[in-house]
């Protein structure tokens, strides 16, 4: 296997292989264009989305700016909405349903490491997928770590660290994110 293979896998990876630098380059090179584009059209914005996402559906809107590993990973429903500054560490797939709205500075973390030090000191990684139901609302500074899911209908309240799946319909906060009664 490559190791861009064993990276979409979400087995043991090293990020320095000469396939996935060139990735994260022509990623690195899109973002920039994306970025700039804060004053074009809403169309030749999203236009720019379909370009260097895995899929954004009509309507989804990221506003700059916007930081991705490799963007081929993020898949985004239609309507979506990401506000001001926020990440999406997309090692492995990052689903985000219709309807759903991000607030500004959300990080989304698919990326992780091992727990053996010198597994680490290997410069290993892996990737844990994240998906997010349709309809959510993630309010600011909200932290998705690797792995989880929230489910449709969800809120998940300012500056919450999500270290569990959220099921659909309910309102978690804090950190770590706890339900909400």
């Amino acid at each position: 296997m490559t190791q861009k293979e064993r990276m979409l896998a979400g087995e043991l990876y090293t990020a320095a292989d000469p396939e996935l630098a060139a990735d994260a380059a022509r990623a690195a090179e899109w973002l920039d264009r994306y970025n700039r584009a804060s004053t074009a059209t809403a169309e030749a914005r999203h236009a720019l989305l379909v370009e260097g996402l895995g899929h954004a559906g009509h309507g989804a809107t990221i506003r700059a700016p916007f930081h991705c590993d490799y963007g081929y990973n993020i898949h985004l429903g239609e309507g979506v909405f990401l506000n001001f500054g926020c990440t999406v560490l997309d090692v492995v797939p990052v689903q985000i349903g219709a309807g759903t709205q991000i607030g500004p500075g959300v990080q989304i973390l698919t990326a992780d490491h091992p727990r053996d030090p010198v597994q680490r000191g290997q410069m290993l990684e892996f990737g844990r997928s994240v998906t997010i139901g349709r309809n959510v609302w993630i309010g600011g500074a909200a932290l998705i770590l690797p792995g989880i899911t929230v489910g449709d209908n969800a809120i998940v309240g300012a500056g919450s660290v999500v270290t569990r799946d959220v099921p659909a319909g309910v309102t978690v906060a804090g950190n770590p994110a706890r339900l909400l009664k």
